[in-house]
């Protein structure tokens, strides 16, 4: 796998959280869609972005975080939406890792850039950054049920 280094702008999103195992039905996608719908925040304008917030080998699965984000536009009124969270996510240096597959098999993708990619690179994780997945189909809608994700893990220079 070719792995890309790439420079990511700073990304202003709205966002909804769920807590639970990765493995179960994403229902907070679907708030945060109809959100977005209803105030016509959508690709190919904005993006959606699934945020791991931890690790389920370490975490057990029912306290895992997720966020559920979509980027919004700039100038977009923050403070006429209550039902919806807001945060900023830092641009910088990212390793991009194409993903197509099942979306059960995400987390091989992830193993393989913490594992075997990180360490043979002149990088390391830049744990003061979330990794970002970029969701650029519905698994629902796809003939063969596999999710395409821009999996995006911060870095920067290893320090010898």
């Amino acid at each position: 796998m070719d792995i890309v280094i790439k420079e990511l702008p700073e990304y202003e999103v709205a966002f909804v959280r769920r807590v639970g195992s990765y493995f179960e039905p994403q229902d907070h996608w679907e708030k945060l869609m109809h959100w977005s719908n209803e105030n016509r925040i959508f690709p190919p304008h904005q993006s959606f972005i699934g945020i791991s917030l931890d690790n389920p080998e370490f975490v057990e699965g029912d306290k895992c975080r997720h966020d559920a984000c979509v980027t919004i536009p700039a100038g977009f009124e923050k403070e006429k939406h209550t039902s919806i969270q807001f945060k900023k996510l830092d641009g910088g240096q990212y390793a991009w890792y194409p993903f197509y597959d099942k979306p059960e098999l995400l987390n091989l993708a992830y193993k393989y850039m913490f594992e075997q990619w990180l360490p043979n690179s002149e990088y390391e994780a830049d744990y003061a950054r979330y990794n970002l997945e970029f969701g650029l189909n519905n698994p629902w809608e796809d003939p063969d049920g596999k999710m395409k994700v821009d999996l995006f893990v911060p870095i920067k220079k290893r320090i010898s």
